[in-house]
């Protein structure tokens, strides 16, 4: 993993107006892409209610997950390694390790947002993908804690609704799979990387985890193949860059 995270890249709907577009347009622009930025995804919790239940949680353990953890990669690995037998232990490691994205984000957006007071908690449990996405967007301190707070809030609605949604509707399906609510998962897994993919380091780091992954799941326990591909990605940012080539 290398030591410098790329803010992410401004999301669709949201573009970069000329300083004539008046200033609240811009506000009233964000704050509609961060809502329908929550409904997107929001949706996916839909998934990950009905594959937590399935995994052997009950509605109440799936809601408390979405409303404390509340960051979709990490809850998809926490409850797929359950879900596959492994321990309580491995789950959380594998949670933990997709989450740490999350600190990178708000070491990134700290000098635009609040970080005292009751706002500072909220704003840390609201870092996520979206909100990091929305800010970055923004020209302006003003336009970045509105693009923030937009998605951030949104989507914490959004997908603890559809969490509920999902792990009641979970209790009556007996294969998750059959509805195809297993491949949301990993649609959702794709769309956290794919915006990342934007050079050929990163694709082929990218590349060789999953190798890691396929070649250690037959042979260590759900959860831990997860932990090797990403030391590929560990091991990838700890080695030396090779400065680009000056050509006369």
């Amino acid at each position: 993993m290398s030591t410098a995270l790329p803010a992410p890249s401004p999301p669709p709907g949201v573009p970069s107006e000329p300083p004539s577009v008046p200033v609240p347009e811009r506000l009233r622009a964000l704050r509609r892409t961060g809502l329908s930025m929550g409904v997107a995804t929001g949706l996916y919790g839909i998934s990950f209610g009905a594959l937590a239940t399935a995994s052997g949680l009950d509605v109440w353990q799936a809601m408390v997950l979405s409303a404390v953890m509340f960051t979709g990669g990490s809850q998809f690995a926490f409850i797929g390694v359950l879900g596959g037998g492994g321990s309580a232990l491995g789950a959380a490691l594998a949670a933990s390790l997709l989450g740490i994205r999350n600190t990178l984000y708000g070491v990134i957006l700290a000098p635009s947002l609040p970080r005292g007071g009751w706002r500072g908690p909220l704003r840390a449990h609201l870092t996520i993908d979206e909100s990091a996405a929305l800010a970055a967007s923004g020209t302006t301190t003003e336009e970045r804690r509105t693009g923030f707070w937009a998605a951030g809030v949104w989507v914490y609605v959004f997908w603890n609704l559809f969490t509920l949604v999902g792990a009641l509707a979970g209790q009556h399906v007996a294969d998750p799979g059959a509805w195809g609510l297993d491949a949301a998962a990993a649609a959702a897994f794709l769309a956290l990387l794919w915006p990342r993919l934007r050079s050929g380091e990163a694709v082929a780091v990218a590349v060789a985890a999953a190798f890691v992954a396929l070649l250690t799941t037959p042979a260590l326990p759900p959860g831990l193949p997860v932990l090797a591909a990403a030391l590929v990605a560990v091991i990838a940012g700890l080695l030396p860059r090779r400065s680009p080539e000056v050509r006369g």
